[in-house]
């Protein structure tokens, strides 16, 4: 039958550099529709570095700039936080002429004894009292009442003097005690300081990446610079380098986003108590900060932080932070205070760059400012702007205005706290913040990783790919919870 041959034929020219369709091989179009076309003569140019379009992804480093690591052995953490000095109530309601009745939230023995002197408050006013009688609390609505006999007045309600009147809401606080000559020591009851313990569980987190022993054999280097700092060409650890650089956020997202198990609760594991769960639970919670106003209206709201922070620890250095609209609204607040005017004159103005010329440069923005007796220190948050985690919101149709209780920052107390350790039997210092993680001489969980599989190396199993795990066992104290302030939406 002979030989069939489809080899194109090449047919020499006698001008050099001529490119013609009979002496040169054309790579067509893929429908070969269109056959003289588009000659395809050269490979594409291919740039090997990959293209860092988003910058920084991690949104890791919270915790470590503001708190600690520790290791841990237990499957629980037990901590105590002491409770208030003095002896003070909210929402007390003046029942009659001489009774107060004090709600405690709990069956306890009054702490309010008789002999003591307390200052009754309430929108009429204010009485100096003294306790005549003090009837604990043990009825199931844990409350209790006193009995007071006003200095100044014959009464609460009723005669000379007095200001209040039935069912009034008031504020009663102790300030001291007065006792007749050779009184008995039997009308001075015992107040026995009491602690609030506080508990915490680790949470087991795990990761993998597996890649197949065929794709390991199919190499493709891309030049790449990691987050983490590495930096060069990359095969299919490249993957690899992602999933661990995942894995570490998300040690961090789990301390601050995590929830105990309650009783309503449907999921199948019991949780654990994060940042923003304690704040809400154990302390401050500014919503609708410098609501739709902005700028300086937002000092008013932030008067009313320091005023409360002022009844709490009262910790002098401060550090905010928060997300790019929240940011924006305190440097407003600032900018408007600092940057008075008379006439033409612009006083008062932090320019912040080239030796505070106005003329050269004007800074916006504000890093650091003191308030009262009270110094803050402020930075963006990178976990509540970021398009894939709190800040996917900001992509979405809907309004600032229009989303409730969305973090939008937070305000940690920098320094130590002291507390009551379980296991050495001892008070401590410790950062407000710091993660608890399991260890001990034969295993340490802090961020363990290992490899399995039949390929790039392992030889653990008949499988034909490589598995890289990661596992961390960890929990987050939270100390002091009074002392922070969660802003939300």
């Amino acid at each position: 039958m002979g030989l069939t041959s489809s080899s194109p034929g090449l047919v020499p020219h006698q001008v050099k550099g001529v490119a013609l369709n009979s002496n040169y091989i054309q790579f067509t179009d893929s429908t070969g529709a269109n056959f003289s076309d588009f000659a395809k003569q050269y490979l594409p140019e291919l740039y090997e570095a990959e293209v860092e379009r988003y910058g920084n992804r991690t949104i890791g480093g919270f915790l470590r700039m503001v708190g600690a690591e520790m290791p841990m052995s237990s499957d629980q953490i037990i901590w105590s936080e002491q409770n208030r000095l003095h002896v003070g109530f909210e929402n007390a309601v003046v029942t009659d002429n001489d009774t107060i009745t004090i709600t405690f939230g709990e069956t306890i023995l009054n702490p309010i004894k008789v002999g003591q002197l307390v200052v009754v408050q309430g929108t009429a006013g204010e009485l100096v009292c003294e306790v005549t009688v003090s009837t604990p609390a043990v009825t199931a609505a844990a409350t209790g009442t006193i009995d007071v006999k006003p200095y100044t007045a014959a009464g609460l309600t009723t005669g000379t003097g007095a200001i209040f009147t039935a069912a009034d809401v008031v504020t009663v606080f102790v300030f001291g005690s007065e006792y007749g000559k050779k009184s008995n020591d039997d009308l001075i009851g015992t107040l026995t300081p009491a602690f609030q313990q506080y508990n915490n569980k680790p949470m087991i987190l795990r990761d993998k990446f597996e890649v197949n022993g065929s794709d390991t054999a199919q190499i493709g280097w891309v030049e790449v610079a990691t987050e983490d700092g590495a930096s060069g060409y990359l095969w299919y650890l490249k993957a690899e380098s992602e999933t661990r650089l995942r894995f570490e956020d998300y040690m961090e997202m789990t301390m601050v986003e995590s929830v105990k198990k309650n009783a309503n609760g449907t999921a199948t594991h019991d949780g654990s108590e994060g940042l923003f769960a304690a704040i809400k639970d154990r302390g401050q919670v500014m919503a609708g900060f410098a609501g739709a106003a902005g700028g300086v209206g937002a000092l008013a709201d932030f008067d009313s932080i320091l005023k409360q922070l002022d009844k709490e620890g009262a910790i002098e250095e401060n550090m905010l932070f928060l997300n790019r609209a929240l940011a924006l609204d305190i440097d407003d607040m600032l900018g408007q205070i600092n940057g008075a005017t008379q006439g033409n004159n612009l006083v008062g103005a932090s320019f912040g760059l080239f030796d505070n010329e106005a003329e050269m440069a004007l800074n916006l923005g504000f890093s650091g400012f003191r308030r009262g007796s009270y110094d803050f220190y402020k930075s963006d948050w990178k976990y509540l702007n970021d398009a894939s985690t709190r800040g996917i919101l900001g992509l979405s149709t809907l309004d600032r205005a229009n989303l409730n209780n969305t973090v939008e920052g937070v305000l940690v107390p920098a320094g130590t706290s002291t507390v009551y350790d379980q296991m050495l039997g001892q008070n401590i210092r410790r950062p407000f913040l710091h993660v608890r993680y399991r260890a001990s001489e034969a295993d340490d969980r802090r961020m363990k990783t290992w490899v399995t599989g039949s390929v790039g190396g392992a030889y653990t199993s008949g499988l034909d790919a490589m598995e890289v795990h990661f596992l961390s066992e960890r929990c987050l104290c939270v100390q002091g919870a009074n002392n922070f302030v969660l802003f939300t939406s």
